[in-house]
């Protein structure tokens, strides 16, 4: 197993979770201080950008991988709706980097490849749950949208990759250690400091996953599964009037405030009105009867208790 962003919130229990089950592993990150924890973990490490072309590709061939996990993004700690550049090194990730991977798992003679995407970019119309045949929000407010458009891009190359069998994981919010929803992380900050309020009714859905639950997803996607999306949330869509104050709870902060949905587009910006009030959560039946998988941790609810109590 190669897998690009082994040193990420998703990537270091996903090694983990790889390593237990057996697998030899090489893991691709920029940091060599971060090389030495996946030497640690039991993978062989491999200090690399994924810009890096010709070092992809060598170190691609050098692992001989037969199947590749692309979990790459470069996200600030903090995300910014209002900021217009906030999504801009994630989207060059998602189009250059992706077209990089994929040209070096082809020439190393990878079979499968699994890639990292989002659950919440679906258009804000009809059914609050939606599953992976809907559409996605190509149309969304900057900077959001162009996320989303790069998202699109990184998918089709993924899907239509030659001689690849291609696995796309929509996964939901991540929360769980080193996640922006841990105790230290820049969402428990917001709630802790009331920046985060229940918006308009509150009626925008979120779908959540822990992220040891996405790494368990993502092993199942490796060993079964027919090409193609698969959505990779827990059971329970979330609305934003129920998560954000069992969110402050778990943490110890004070309950959210509530603003009407006009005040909240002249302070945090369209996009960020628009996902609170009109964000649709995801179905896990797919990823559930198709990858023979099943989140340990069915709900947020007991979620959030369990990671941040």
């Amino acid at each position: 197993m190669f897998v690009a962003g082994a040193t990420g919130a998703i990537g270091r229990p996903l090694v983990h979770a790889l390593v237990a089950a057996g697998h030899e592993v090489t893991g691709m990150t920029r940091s060599e201080q971060r090389a030495e924890a996946l030497s640690a973990a039991g993978a062989r490490p491999v200090v690399c950008d994924v810009f890096d072309a010709d070092g992809v590709r060598a170190a691609m061939a050098a692992a001989v991988p037969e199947m590749v996990v692309h979990e790459l993004t470069s996200l600030p700690r903090r995300i910014d709706p209002r900021d217009k550049g906030t999504y801009t090194s994630t989207n060059r990730v998602r189009r250059e980097g992706t077209r990089i991977l994929i040209d070096a798992a082809r020439a190393a003679g990878a079979r499968r490849f699994v890639c990292q995407s989002i659950a919440f970019a679906y258009e804000p119309e009809g059914d609050m749950v939606k599953d992976e045949k809907a559409p996605l929000m190509l149309a969304a407010p900057a900077p959001f949208g162009e996320g989303v458009r790069a998202v699109r891009d990184m998918e089709r190359m993924v899907l239509e990759a030659d001689d690849l069998e291609g696995v796309v994981l929509r996964y939901g919010f991540f929360y769980g250690p080193g996640t922006a929803f841990a105790r230290d992380g820049s969402m428990a900050a917001d709630v802790r400091r009331r920046r985060m309020p229940i918006v308009g009714a509150g009626a925008g859905t979120f779908s959540f996953i822990h992220v040891e639950d996405a790494a368990d997803a993502t092993v199942a996607a490796l060993g079964s599964g027919a090409p193609g999306v698969y959505n990779i949330v827990d059971d329970e869509p979330a609305r934003l009037r129920d998560w954000v104050p069992a969110y402050a709870e778990a943490i110890g902060a004070k309950r959210p405030w509530r603003v009407p949905a006009w005040l909240a587009r002249i302070v945090a910006g369209r996009a960020a009105a628009a996902m609170a009030t009109r964000v649709r959560g995801a179905s896990n039946a797919k990823a559930k009867r198709e990858l023979r998988w099943t989140p340990r941790h069915p709900s947020w609810r007991e979620g959030f208790r369990d990671s941040l109590g």
